[in-house]
């Protein structure tokens, strides 16, 4: 279930973190936590689980803040105008979408670190139309899409559509988060999955909580593709993202 929300941007303030993601995160489970605090726990700390692996089955697009003035020395955007979105998806049953835009609309935020951020209130929240599914579907990634996996070093490897192999990642990825909200029954093991990478590719390295003890770097990247799949695969992927690490900000796709 797919929702744009349209933010006013109310402060003097225009600079904004180029690596913005996970402050979207954290505002995302502070809306949940004040409705249902049980629920935001739930999303937090636990997750979906299949296999021994932790899935919180939302996702959120970019910031759609127009054409923004460039501070690369300073990792920073200049945001020239003030209406902003943003497209946000969770896999729940229909009967949340009334929840969905109560609970999100009129809210006020601050988005951005201790220097730099937006102050910014919601104007207004919608459902988005849910698009036709084919077996055979062509997306866009608007969102790094990320693969990693850990060798004998310490740091995950990061892998793009080029490397051998990726396809199969990504199948396992889908298996995974399907099973952990589906249980095991209704989709056989050996479930057509065909991707094909197609146009131009393009990595992206984000920092998440930059300046902190906790900061990290992940690699992802922005491609269109073709899939041909169950179609309750392809809702699964309009719902909670392609790939790995998407309650942070990777794996948004729109059909193409």
């Amino acid at each position: 279930m797919r929702f744009r929300i349209k933010f006013n941007r109310t402060g003097r303030h225009r600079m904004l973190p180029m690596d913005y993601q996970y402050y979207i995160n954290a505002w995302i489970y502070k809306v949940l936590d004040k409705a249902d605090p049980e629920f935001s726990d739930f999303l937090h700390t636990r997750g979906y689980v299949s296999e021994g692996k932790q899935f919180k089955l939302f996702c959120y697009s970019p910031l759609d803040f127009g054409r923004p003035r460039l501070w690369k020395e300073k990792v920073l955007f200049e945001i020239l105008q003030d209406e902003l979105s943003l497209d946000v998806s969770f896999l729940l049953a229909e009967a949340a979408e009334k929840f969905i835009i109560g609970l999100f609309n009129s809210q006020e935020l601050y988005l951005g670190d201790r220097f730099n951020g937006l102050d910014l209130v919601v104007k207004q929240v919608e459902r988005l139309t849910d698009p036709v599914i084919l077996n055979s579907m062509t997306y866009k990634a608007t969102s790094p899409v990320v693969i990693g996996f850990r060798d004998e070093s310490k740091y995950p490897q990061y892998i793009g559509p080029e490397t051998d192999g990726y396809s199969t990642f990504l199948r396992r990825n889908v298996m995974s988060k399907y099973n952990a909200v589906n249980g095991k029954d209704g989709l056989a093991e050996d479930f057509k999955f065909e991707f094909t990478f197609t146009g131009t590719l393009k990595s992206k390295l984000v920092t998440i909580k930059s300046n902190t003890p906790e900061e990290s770097k992940i690699k992802g990247f922005v491609y269109t593709f073709t899939l041909s799949c169950p179609q309750e695969i392809h809702k699964l992927i309009l719902a909670t993202g392609l790939g790995e690490k998407n309650s942070i900000g990777f794996g948004w796709v729109e059909v193409n």
